[in-house]
């Protein structure tokens, strides 16, 4: 099967999303086409029924085949680099109802990765200095949005304490309660990504997103790019998102009972149910770093530029910084004695 490829009608190169002018763009000739104005050639496609012996692609450039596991969407070419987007894996059911496209290119995802490094105090010297970025990946994360439904009961033992002076007395008064709530609590576009690929903490770490940005599903977006379709179902993950929000539920909770001295629950049912799930791509640029012979790996929210990851730490710098920390502490004190009379030793 030959992959989709988004030819130039100037020049015929493989053109690009890009996220400076979200449009496509042709790298050869500098030619620009709306992406609105495009048809889409995997909206005639169907999705396939069962699941179909793995299908080899090819790419519509040179002919190459494309290197691509179960998951993979859209990739480039390793031949000749060309954007190559498998179409029957975005169709029918597969397809995605929304994307977050790119808004920061690449040259900007390596500058801001460097200054982010530039950053870490304790970091050592040569890794905020030196140039080793073994690869930077634009690759679009598919994530499931939820809406939810809270349907929540609770019940406790609460008290309000007073204490108040009457005559030569000191009076503690406590007035016991029975107290129940019956809650409605409805979240939107709740977040959870459903890439097996990816660390679900990396990516809860990359939050927040611009949701509100989102555009509607086309497949030129992923031009360029790479892009993967879910490992998981909404079903699938409905446990783990549940537990995403539970704070924010008992918070809520909590919020409901206020004005207590003391609040005991002797009851609390919160029963989660899911309204809608979306299927969304939402961009990331993955960094890999070569540091002291070991491989780290970081991520870039692809909208905001946001970095995550764990950076090697310098124990020296460490160990100078406490020295610091102690040495400020110890001459503020001998300060504070010699103001109050004190001596310095």
């Amino acid at each position: 099967m030959q992959a989709i490829d988004f030819k130039c009608m100037n020049c015929g190169s493989s053109m690009v999303f890009d996220s400076g002018k979200t449009a496509l763009s042709c790298p050869s000739c500098g030619r620009t086409d709306s992406i609105e104005g495009l048809p889409d050639p995997v909206e005639a496609l169907k999705a396939p029924s069962a699941p179909q012996p793995r299908e080899e692609y090819h790419c519509a450039s040179c002919g190459g085949v494309i290197e691509a596991d179960g998951e993979t969407t859209a990739t480039l070419c390793s031949f000749c680099g060309s954007s190559a987007i498998l179409g029957d894996r975005l169709a029918g059911s597969l397809r995605p109802v929304q994307v977050l496209p790119f808004a920061i290119s690449k040259e900007e995802a390596v500058r801001a990765f460097k200054k982010w490094c530039r950053n870490g105090r304790l970091t050592p010297a040569g890794f905020m200095t030196a140039d080793r970025i073994k690869s930077i990946t634009g690759t679009y994360v598919p994530f499931w949005l939820y809406g939810l439904n809270n349907h929540i009961e609770a019940r406790a033992q609460a008290t309000k304490v007073r204490t108040y002076v009457q005559g030569d007395y000191r009076i503690t008064e406590t007035q016991h309660f029975s107290v129940y709530r019956r809650i409605r609590l409805n979240y939107n576009r709740v977040p959870l990504d459903a890439s097996e690929k990816m660390s679900d903490k990396l990516m809860d770490r990359l939050e927040p997103f611009p949701y509100h940005q989102l555009k509607s599903f086309k497949t030129p977006y992923l031009a360029g790019y790479r892009a993967d379709k879910y490992s998981y179902t909404g079903e699938e993950l409905l446990p783990r998102v549940k537990e995403k929000i539970r704070p924010y539920v008992e918070a809520y909770i909590q919020s409901a009972m206020a004005g207590y001295t003391t609040v005991s629950y002797t009851q609390k049912d919160i029963d989660t149910r899911m309204t809608q799930a979306d299927y969304v791509l939402i961009p990331v640029w993955v960094v890999h770093y070569d540091y002291d012979k070991l491989e780290h790996t970081f991520a870039m929210n692809g909208q905001t530029g946001k970095v995550v990851g764990k950076p090697p730490i310098s124990f020296g710098k460490v160990a100078a910084w406490f020295a610091g920390i102690s040495g400020v502490t110890f001459l503020s004190l001998k300060l504070i004695a010699l103001l109050m009379g004190g001596g310095l030793w």
